[in-house]
């Protein structure tokens, strides 16, 4: 094998490994204001960071109306609350 082949070998292997990296993304316009219509009904009334992955959508730092903080997972289909994690 060259040593060129060896790079690009080298390269494809990073990326295969690293795509995971990339798919988490900002919510589109409609869906943060589906996912913020959802958290409010939910009670929750400021949150730090949401990103989208492709089976869920993960919110950071959420605190809800009594000031306890969690962090959530939501469906993307529904925007329902899948997991709750107090921090």
């Amino acid at each position: 094998m060259t040593i060129a082949k060896i790079g690009l070998s080298a390269l494809a292997l990073g990326l295969a490994l690293t795509g995971s990296a990339f798919a988490d993304r900002a919510p589109t316009p409609d869906e943060q204001t589906k996912i913020e219509a959802a958290l409010k009904k939910e009670g929750f009334t400021k949150w730090k960071s949401i990103e989208v992955e492709s089976d869920e959508i993960e919110i950071e730092d959420a605190i809800d109306a009594s000031g306890k903080q969690f962090d959530l997972e939501l469906d993307p289909k529904t925007f329902a609350i899948t997991k709750r994690k107090a921090e």
